[in-house]
């Protein structure tokens, strides 16, 4: 097993499945000991059964990352089991696509709750044990945080504000040990949204293969923001 990130603890949230799931199994299997959380109870046990495969520590729990209660729960079990956490990925996430009219407040708080508020719990939590220590946190946000289209408007404004979130962020901690970064992706084949999977999309271990190469950057550099895009053309 390759070992570029032995000893390190990482917490990936909403890493049950998807570009989560990705993440969390090669940050695993590059060494690190890993710590998820999902609100399915199937979907955390499937995770659990996944990461005990590899015969490291690992902490799967049942967290909504939209309560503070939880963060703070689940923030205290990875310091218990694991140790202080290294490295965080921001990754749960849901997408409603509905005009500004159909769009129940509801499902306006679900997706601003989940997708910002949420980062902005993890962050808190995980800055209180890395400054002056150091590490990494990386947000997951999408191509849709600089660019609008219909049907999108609260997705768009959870990830416009995921990406200003970010940068201020970085710069907040720039010089406290803590690196800070983005990823932006285009269409990614997972059930995430209504699109589903297809051959053309970018696979959620290409998103992992980043993760990766921001955390392999000398600590002295710093990639604010890295936008992915499909290469290949529909059939």
């Amino acid at each position: 097993m390759s070992s570029a990130l032995a000893g390190k603890i990482a917490i990936v949230t909403g890493g049950t499945r998807g570009i989560g799931r990705a993440i969390a199994l090669r940050l695993q299997s590059e060494g690190a000991a890993v710590a998820i959380c999902g609100i399915s109870i199937a979907s955390v046990e499937k995770a659990r059964t996944e990461l005990s495969a590899a015969g490291q520590p690992f902490v799967a729990e049942i967290t909504d990352v939209r309560k503070l209660d939880d963060v703070r729960q689940f923030f205290r079990t990875v310091d218990e089991r694991l140790g202080s956490v290294d490295i965080l990925v921001n990754n749960a996430g849901v997408g409603i696509y509905k005009p500004v009219l159909d769009l129940a407040p509801e499902e306006w708080h679900r997706m601003i709750d989940l997708n910002l508020t949420g980062s902005y719990y993890c962050s808190k939590e995980a800055l209180q044990r890395l400054v002056g220590r150091g590490g990494y946190i990386i947000n997951i946000s999408s191509l849709a945080g600089k660019n609008a289209f219909a049907g999108g408007a609260a997705y768009n404004a959870s990830k416009f504000g995921l990406n200003g979130f970010s940068e201020a962020m970085m710069m907040d901690h720039r010089y406290d040990g803590v690196r800070v970064s983005y990823i932006m992706p285009g269409s990614v084949a997972t059930d995430f949204g209504s699109s589903g999977a297809a051959d053309w999309k970018i696979a959620p271990e290409d998103i992992a293969e980043v993760v990766m190469t921001l955390l392999r950057m000398p600590e002295r550099t710093l990639v604010s923001n890295v936008e992915i895009r499909p290469s290949k053309p529909k059939k």
